[in-house]
């Protein structure tokens, strides 16, 4: 078994900084690329450095406003594969690092730009964050109970999304590269990755005609047969009992058969749901687990975060494992989603620190020592 990874050999400049980018090339460090995070000292400076998305790769500060700093970008992006950056539209342009500056040095390179709102229209220079994302995508005003205003989720899904897609459009690049031996620009939108989060609501609404809200559609809160309860000791139930047949074992069980047939009624769902819900507030969680889990309805434990990074399901599938940290305990990391048979990705190195590797990196680039002690005193590195 090739246990290398599926990119090894495969060259990445990140220069992304905030969420997408990082996690973005760790997705690709995992599976083996070289990644070399380029990133200014004055981020670090606001607190926006999140060391655990750099496992597997190295760090280099680089001040792209200084014309050495550019000079050493250049000599990187002559052998680079793939460029990755997360400014805004036009930021790169000023700086001269920009996809059309690089080409001319390296015809190859597959230039990845992953913004909130993309490089063309008429929000490409709007600020935001993963809420606004969410917001201007449609996304948010399906979220949470109907007679509540949006719930905000507890994790960054747009920027998660932006990240992902930002991994297909390079995978694209590379597999094109291949025939053609041409590289290409990549422009992601974080809100454009969103919509294909609407596409089962767009489809629903379309069949029947209508526009659903907040907890108004076939696959959110709409029906008993798919929703959440609350046990007795204030934890959560799970249910998605879309099938007839898995509706028909959850009643039969609860002692409802008269609900049977009632699944999709209109006129009587928020009395089926109701009835539900005082009915799995009469046992705790761990009681209705285990009766539930000897019939099938498609139930689960609403799970809190620390049950997670213990549950055995993550555990056997190496999704939660220990990482060592350089002259530190261990922590709990996240796995490796991707499972391949022949060229697995692994967690190699430990999360570095910033500008851990500049003084490493400018040796391969053949710096010299004198040269390299002026750039950190300048601050260009």
């Amino acid at each position: 078994m090739d246990v290398s990874g599926a990119l090894t050999g495969v060259k990445v400049l990140d220069l992304s900084r905030l969420l997408p980018g990082p996690y973005c090339s760790m997705i690709l460090a995992d599976h083996g690329a070289e990644v070399v995070a380029v990133e200014d000292r004055r981020f670090v400076e606001d607190g926006m450095f999140f060391k655990d998305l750099y496992r597997n790769k190295r760090h280099i500060s680089l001040n792209l406003k200084a014309s050495e700093g550019r000079e050493v970008f250049f000599r990187m992006a002559e052998n680079a594969d793939i460029i990755l950056e997360g400014f805004r539209p036009g930021v790169v342009e000023r700086l001269g690092v920009d996809y059309e500056s690089v080409r001319k040095i390296n015809p190859k390179i597959i230039y990845c730009s992953i913004t909130g709102y993309g490089q063309t229209g008429p929000l490409r220079h709007k600020a935001g964050h993963d809420v606004n994302y969410l917001s201007t995508a449609g996304v948010l005003d399906l979220i949470g109970q109907k007679e509540s205003p949006p719930t905000i989720p507890g994790v960054q899904i747009a920027d998660i999304a932006g990240a992902m897609n930002g991994v297909i459009g390079i995978l694209l690049a590379l597999f094109a590269r291949e025939r053609s031996g041409k590289g290409q620009y990549i422009d992601i939108s974080m809100t454009d990755s969103l919509l294909g989060f609407l596409t089962l609501p767009v489809l629903l609404g379309q069949l029947s005609g209508k526009t659903f809200g907040r907890s108004e559609s076939l696959l959110s809160h709409r029906y008993a047969c798919y929703n959440t309860y609350e046990t007795s000791d204030g934890r959560y139930l799970a249910i998605g009992a879309v099938e007839r047949r898995f509706w028909r074992n959850l009643c039969e069980h609860l002692k409802v058969p008269e609900f049977t047939d009632l699944q999709y009624d209109e006129e009587r769902r928020g009395e089926i749901t109701a009835c539900l819900r005082t009915i799995f507030k009469k046992k705790p969680l761990v009681v209705w687990d285990g009766e539930l889990s000897r019939i099938e309805v498609c139930h689960s434990v609403i799970q809190q975060l620390e049950e997670v990074l213990q549950a055995p399901l993550f555990v056997e599938r190496d999704m939660v494992v220990e990482q060592r940290q350089e002259n530190g305990p261990s922590l709990k990391a996240l796995g490796i989603p991707v499972k391949l048979s022949e060229t697995p990705g692994s967690l190699r190195t430990h999360p570095v620190g910033f500008g851990e590797n500049s003084r490493e990196v400018l040796r391969e680039l053949g710096y010299s020592e004198e040269t390299i002690e002026d750039y950190c005193q300048k601050g260009v590195v």
